[in-house]
C-alpha cells in the first residue's frame, strides 16, 4: 500500500492505534496456566468489540494448503512463527516464552505486529534474545527512509545480530501490508545495503526480525502454518506495521506503553 492523502493516513494510523492496543492486553494477560486459545479468544473478541475484522483468520497465504483457522498466532519457545492456538492448546508454563503475532482490518486497511513477550521469570538467555530481536527491530525502523533500498533494512536487521550469539531466521522476513495481509516487497532480515527496492514516500511496511538462540534453520510443523526451529532452540519475533515519510518513518502499531 502507498498512502496518497490525509484520509488514507488517518485510517491507518488508527488502525495502528488500535492493533497496539489489543496487543498489549493480550500481552498483559501471558501468564503460566494460561492457555493459547484463550489468548486467541481475547484477540478476537477485542478486535471485534471495536467494530474492527481480524486480519488473519480465514486468510490463505502463498502456498497454504487450507485457511489460517484463528485470529493470533502464537509460537511458544521453539515455535518460531505462525502458530496455531486453537487447533493443538498449549497451557503456558514459567520459563516459556511466546511469540504474539496479531492483525486486524480497519476500514479496509491491515496493520500486522507482533511481540514476544516472558511467561514469568525466564533464563538469561531468553531475556537477551527477546532483547535482541527487539534492538534489531528498531534499527530496521531507522533504516526505512526515503530514499533507502529495501537492502537497507535487511542489512540493517543482520548487522544488529552481529556479535550477540543468535542467529537470524533468513528464510522468513518482513512485507508489505495495507491493501492485503502480505503485499511486495519481501523483507529479508538479511541482506546487502543498497540493494533492491527504493523506499519512497507513503510506503506501508510491516518490518519482522526473526531470530533463534541456536541456529538460524527452521522447518514447516505437520499443521501447515508452524515454523520450528531445527535444533529445538527458542525463539524470538517482533514486528511494528510503519509508515514512511519525508517527514520521518512513523511506527504506527506502537502499543501504549511504548508510546
Amino acid at each position: 500500500m502507498i498512502i496518497r492523502n490525509e484520509e488514507e493516513r488517518a485510517i491507518l494510523v488508527e488502525a495502528g492505534k488500535r492493533l497496539g492496543g489489543v496487543l498489549e492486553a493480550v500481552a498483559n494477560m501471558v501468564a503460566p496456566g494460561v492457555t493459547t486459545d484463550e489468548l486467541n479468544t481475547l484477540a478476537r473478541k477485542l478486535i471485534r468489540d471495536n467494530g474492527d475484522e481480524p486480519a488473519f483468520e480465514g486468510y490463505t497465504p502463498e502456498g497454504a494448503g487450507r485457511k489460517y483457522p484463528a485470529t493470533l498466532c502464537v509460537s511458544v519457545n521453539d515455535e518460531v512463527v505462525h502458530g496455531i492456538p486453537n487447533e493443538y492448546i498449549r497451557t503456558l508454563k514459567e520459563g516459556d516464552i511466546v511469540s504474539l503475532d496479531l492483525g486486524l482490518i480497519h476500514k479496509g486497511v491491515i496493520v500486522d505486529s507482533a511481540l514476544t513477550v516472558p511467561v514469568g521469570t525466564v533464563s538469561k538467555e531468553a531475556t537477551e534474545l527477546m532483547s535482541a530481536t527487539e534492538a534489531a527491530l528498531e534499527r530496521a525502523i531507522e533504516a526505512a527512509q526515503v530514499g533507502n533500498r529495501i537492502g537497507d533494512i535487511s542489512y540493517a536487521t543482520g548487522e544488529a545480530f552481529k556479535g550477540t550469539g543468535f542467529s537470524v531466521v533468513k528464510m522468513l522476513g518482513g512485507h508489505g501490508v495495507g491493501s492485503s495481509v502480505h503485499e511486495e516487497p519481501f523483507i529479508a532480515n538479511a541482506g546487502h545495503a543498497g540493494t533492491g527496492p527504493e523506499i519512497v514516500e507513503g510506503m506501508v511496511l510491516a518490518l519482522e526480525p526473526i531470530a533463534n538462540a541456536g541456529k538460524a534453520a527452521v522447518h514447516m510443523g505437520n499443521d501447515g502454518y508452524t515454523y520450528r526451529t531445527k535444533d529445538g532452540s527458542i525463539s524470538a519475533h517482533f514486528e511494528h506495521t510503519i509508515l514512511v515519510e519525508t517527514a520521518g518513518t512513523l511506527v504506527v502499531t506502537r502499543r501504549p506503553s511504548e508510546r
